[in-house]
C-alpha cells in the first residue's frame, strides 16, 4: 500500500518526502521553508522543541514501550519539564495527570482529555504526541461537518476513474496513517462530530485495523502498527452536543485537565506565552506585568464569580474566561498600546480589549463585566486597579 510505515522511510516527520508522498494533509507541514520556523506562525512541537527532543532521545536508557519514541520517564520531562536537562516546562498542570495519560497510551485504550474550554487540553495532546511519536500533526479536527472519509481514506477520484481502486489512488486520513505507521493520532473536539463519525472509531479502537473493501487482497487490511493510539478532547461545555456513546466511552480512559488552581502560576504562565506572541508580531517591549496582574485578577474573579474574595460577587459570564482567552486578550493589549502609542499597553487598552471576550455567548455579559468594574474593581487597591475603573466607560456598549 501507499501508506508508509516506519520501517519502511524512517520517520515521517512535518514537510519531509513520505508525508507528502502518503497524499496526507500535514498541519505545518512545512516549518523549514523559507525562512525556518520563525517563517510559520506557529510550528508544531517537535519542530519548536526539536532540540530537547533530541537531547532527550540521546540520554534515555529507560525501557520503552514498543514503538515509542522515548521512554515514560523522559516523556514526562518533556512535558513537565526538567531543570537539571535544560528541558523547559511546557504544560502548567498536576504532573500525576501526565503520568496517567502516558500509562493509558502505553495500554490499549485511548486517552480522552476533557474539560473547561481554553484548559490546555489540546496542547496537552500535542506534547504528548511529539514525545511519544515524534510526530503531533496525525490531527483529525472535529465538527459538524467532519467525515469518516476525513478520519479514515479517501481517494484521488482522478486516478480512481483512470485506473480503477488501488493502493496510488488511495489517500490516506490521519488514523489510517497513524495505524500504518505507529503513531499517535489525535483527535479534537470528538463530541462535535455526528455520533456515526464517531461510532466509526469502535472497530479501530477494539479491533486494531482498518478495513478497505475496495481493494482486494492484503491491500484490503491495514493493521495498527506497535505505537499507534488516540488522543481525544472534548469540552465539558459541549456535554449533550453529541454525546459519545457508552461503547465508545468505553475504550477511553478519561482524564479530566482543570484550571490553573492559583494566580502566581497562571500570571507566570501568561506573561511567558504573551511575551513570545508579542515578538512574533513585531512588539519590541514585554508585557508590563502590573497590568497582566489585573487582566489575570479580572479573569480569576470573573471565572469564580467572585466568591473567593468575600461578600457579593460578580455574576459569572456565560463566555469562557479561561487562561487561554487571557493570554488573547494580554496580547491584544500588547499589540494596541504598541502599535497605537508606542508603549506596552495599559489598563484601559485592558478594558476596550475585553468586549470581545465577553460578548461572544451572551448579550448579558457585557453588562455583567460593567456591572464587575463598576462595583467590583473600586474596591481593589493599587493603581492599575484604579485605572481600570476609572477606563470602565470605554467598555463598548
Amino acid at each position: 500500500m501507499s501508506v508508509r510505515t516506519r520501517e519502511e522511510d524512517g520517520a515521517v516527520v512535518p514537510g519531509d518526502g513520505a508525508a507528502e508522498a502518503s497524499g496526507a494533509p500535514v498541519r505545518g507541514s512545512s516549518p523549514t521553508e523559507e525562512g525556518g520556523p520563525a517563517a510559520v506562525q506557529r510550528p508544531p512541537a517537535e519542530v519548536r522543541y526539536a532540540d530537547e527532543l533530541a537531547a532527550l532521545r540521546a540520554a534515555d536508557r529507560d525501557p520503552r514501550p514498543p514503538g515509542w519514541e522515548l521512554s515514560l520517564r523522559a516523556a514526562r520531562r518533556f512535558v513537565i519539564g526538567d531543570d537539571s536537562a535544560g528541558v523547559s516546562r511546557k504544560f502548567v498542570g498536576n504532573p500525576s495527570l501526565v503520568d496517567r495519560a502516558l500509562v493509558t497510551l502505553a495500554t490499549s485504550r485511548g486517552l480522552m482529555l476533557v474539560g473547561e474550554p481554553g484548559t490546555a487540553k489540546s496542547l496537552l495532546s500535542e506534547l504528548i504526541a511529539a514525545a511519544v511519536s515524534g510526530v503531533s500533526t496525525l490531527t483529525v479536527q472535529g465538527g459538524a461537518a467532519t467525515t469518516e472519509d476525513q478520519i479514515k481514506y479517501g481517494w484521488n477520484y482522478a486516478l480512481l476513474v483512470a485506473e480503477g481502486p488501488s493502493p496510488r489512488s488511495l489517500v490516506p486520513a490521519p488514523m489510517l496513517r497513524g495505524m500504518a505507521e505507529g503513531r499517535i493520532v489525535r483527535f479534537e473536539e470528538i463530541t462535535r462530530c455526528p455520533l456515526e463519525v464517531q461510532d466509526s472509531l469502535l472497530s479501530l479502537l477494539s479491533e486494531r485495523v482498518v478495513a478497505i473493501p475496495e481493494l482486494p487482497g492484503a491491500d484490503g487490511m491495514v493493521f495498527a502498527r506497535q505505537g499507534f493510539n488516540v488522543i481525544a478532547t472534548a469540552n465539558t461545555r459541549d456535554r449533550g452536543v453529541n454525546e459519545m456513546s457508552a461503547a465508545l466511552k468505553r475504550r477511553f480512559n478519561f482524564e479530566t485537565v482543570f484550571p490553573i488552581p492559583d494566580l502566581d502560576t497562571e500570571l507566570a504562565l501568561v506573561e511567558a506565552e504573551v511575551a513570545t506572541l508579542l515578538r512574533r508580531s513585531g512588539v519590541e517591549p514585554p508585557p508590563d506585568r502590573d497590568v497582566l496582574e489585573v487582566l489575570v485578577g479580572t479573569f480569576r474573579d470573573l471565572r469564580a464569580g467572585g466568591g473567593a474574595r468575600g461578600g457579593a460577587g460578580p455574576d459569572r459570564p456565560a463566555a469562557v474566561m479561561s487562561t487561554a482567552e487571557a493570554v488573547s486578550v494580554a496580547h491584544a493589549v500588547g499589540v494596541r498600546g504598541w502599535f497605537l502609542r508606542g508603549e506596552p499597553g495599559s489598563a484601559a487598552d485592558v478594558v476596550a480589549c475585553l468586549a470581545g471576550t465577553a460578548a461572544k455567548d451572551s448579550p448579558e455579559d457585557l453588562a455583567r463585566l460593567r456591572r464587575y468594574l463598576e462595583q467590583q474593581v473600586q474596591r481593589r487597591r493599587g493603581p492599575q486597579w484604579q485605572a481600570l475603573y476609572d477606563a470602565r466607560h470605554l467598555l463598548a456598549d
